[in-house]
């Protein structure tokens, strides 16, 4: 049996990368194997050692991307911000290097492109550790997003995340560049607040978890967890109301400040 090659060529594939070129491969290979190429592939890096930059180099001759670097690691938003300065497409697929397309990936790839092609959505998202909080069933097994301004749902607010999604090329024209310099959860959380401070449109696949899957290993594992694990991993009730409090209040007066302040 035949397989279908699909190529999308009003799409550049940005991935950011830094210091886990085996995952790069990875990712980059299994977009191969289920038969889906893009008009432009950019590899943004962020300062990686020179051993994964030597690796880079020799996989851009197998998989013909465009490499971004910076002589020393500046932080994600900066990385994003590199990076999709070089893309050259109407429309970005942004995908971290830990994450890996699935088989039928395609089919909500195509579908996505067809929806932003005639619709006007700024974001359409293909993962999500959670199912977001309030929904309404758009088509092609996507939802629109809905931001509910009365709920007490910490939930409500990621319209916007830095998980696999496709967006529109000129995304920095609507809601800015993302802030450099600063912590990779202080710069999503600073992207989340602009994007409903600018009434953001966006869908998130109903099946979040059958589009990509992220992996991490062992001897390339998330940067990101550690930095997590103590807030978001402990069992302590009293612990758990205050962040509760804490979050609720920032995240309302950050995006009131920013809407009207």
């Amino acid at each position: 049996m035949v397989k279908n090659n699909y190529h999308f060529d009003n799409v550049t594939l940005l991935v950011t990368h830094y210091n886990r070129s085996k995952s790069l491969e990875r990712l980059l290979d299994n977009f191969q194997k289920v038969n889906c190429s893009f008009s432009q592939i950019v590899v943004s890096d962020d300062g990686s050692k020179a051993e994964h930059l030597s690796y880079i180099q020799d996989l851009r001759k197998k998989y013909d991307f465009d490499l971004i670097t910076t002589p020393k690691n500046k932080g994600l938003g900066n990385n994003i911000n590199k990076g999709q300065d070089a893309v050259t497409a109407p429309f970005t697929l942004y995908v971290q290097e830990d994450f890996i397309p699935l088989p039928g990936c395609e089919v909500p790839l195509k579908d996505a492109v067809d929806i932003m092609n005639s619709e006007d959505f700024d974001t359409i998202r293909f993962y999500s550790y959670l199912e977001y909080t309030h929904k309404e069933y758009f088509r092609n097994g996507f939802s629109k997003m809905i931001f509910n301004h009365a709920s007490t749902n910490l939930d409500k607010f990621p319209l916007y995340s830095d998980h696999p999604h496709l967006r529109r090329s000129n995304f920095f024209e609507k809601f800015g560049r993302y802030s450099e310099m600063k912590n990779p959860e202080k710069t999503e959380f600073d992207m989340m607040i602009s994007y409903l401070q600018h009434n953001g449109k966006g869908l998130l696949y109903d099946d979040y978890k059958g589009v990509f899957e992220q992996i991490n290993t062992s001897t390339e594992p998330s940067t990101m967890h550690a930095d997590r694990q103590s807030w978001r991993e402990r069992d302590n009730f009293f612990v758990n109301t205050a962040k509760y409090v804490y979050r609720f209040i920032l995240f309302n007066y950050s995006l009131y400040f920013k809407k009207y302040g």
